[in-house]
């Protein structure tokens, strides 16, 4: 059993942790309150320039584009975003977790994989068993130093990698956020866009429906946008990796805390028995000592 001194420094030595952990939540908190508006503000741009790319991909034309072609799929590009620090739940874990399903997936099929982390932590964890997969040009890229024209910077190499044939398809993984005590592990593919079954539309939407008319033609804009709607739903999923990086680390910084104090009142209380305990010992030995007297 422990002595009292052990289980004072014990108390202590939680208290001071609770401390930490405390200060870690308040902060992640006045951090998510940013992060949180930045991703739905992209959630809307990035919404609408999808809809746009998807109506005209999905409309009856015969315009053919690198990024739209329908290739066998034999070397895959993985681009995975996680945090660039720990602390934050199994955020990392959940997407280092998809990573791996899905490059058994590739193996299986006899893909060659080539992966891009954003983010220490996916790097961290994946390099050691994926160090053949990785591009040695991108051997670690923060998160935290990812701004727009960072991210639009990158964005022009992987696209020029793939107009040079380095790689025929792209996917992103990332952590989608919900709320502050729910985060979601997306894997969305990139290139290339797949064009959906035309269907008929209801009488509804058709009586909704207005014409939309591209200038100087629909060729013109789509050649445009492709390249435009890539760098936007990338620098889209560092925004939302972002947030659910704040999110996590908040909900798990709160137990962490909640756990410190069940555990400070937990070795208090053994503290209090045991220190009740020597005390009545005493008592007794002396109350021996006068009798025998």
């Amino acid at each position: 059993m422990p002595s009292l001194k052990d289980l004072r420094n014990r108390i202590d030595s939680v208290k001071s942790t609770r401390k930490i952990t405390q200060a870690m939540k308040m902060v992640a908190a006045s951090k998510l309150k940013k992060a949180q508006i930045l991703a739905e503000r992209g959630r809307d741009y990035s919404k609408g320039l999808k809809d746009i790319v998807a109506g005209l991909v999905d409309s009856d034309n015969t315009f053919e584009h690198p990024m739209l072609a329908k290739l066998t799929e034999k070397n895959t590009l993985i681009l995975v975003v996680t945090s660039d620090r720990g602390l934050c739940g199994g955020l990392n874990t959940n997407i280092i977790k998809k990573v791996k399903n899905l490059i058994s997936i590739f193996e299986r099929e006899q893909r060659k994989v080539t992966l891009l982390c954003i983010g220490k932590k996916g790097y961290d964890s994946l390099y050691n068993q994926y160090s053949k997969f990785f591009d040695y040009r991108h051997k670690l890229i923060l998160v935290n130093d990812m701004s727009y024209d960072k991210t639009k910077t990158l964005s022009e190499e992987i696209m020029a990698d793939f107009s040079e044939k380095n790689f025929d398809s792209c996917y992103l993984l990332y952590s989608f956020f919900k709320s502050v005590i729910s985060q979601e592990v997306v894997d969305e593919k990139l290139i290339p866009l797949e064009k959906k079954e035309n269907k008929l539309p209801d009488k509804e939407v058709l009586a909704n429906f207005t014409a939309i008319e591209y200038e100087p033609n629909e060729e013109e804009v789509l050649s445009k946008i492709l390249p435009k709607n890539f760098i936007v739903q990338f620098y889209k999923a560092i925004l939302e990796s972002k947030a659910s990086e704040q999110g996590s680390r908040m909900t798990a910084m709160d137990n962490a805390t909640r756990n410190a104090g069940e555990m400070i009142e937990n070795l208090s209380l053994v503290y209090n028995r045991q220190r009740q305990a020597i005390i009545t010992k005493e008592l007794i030995e002396i109350i021996s000592g006068a009798e025998a007297l």
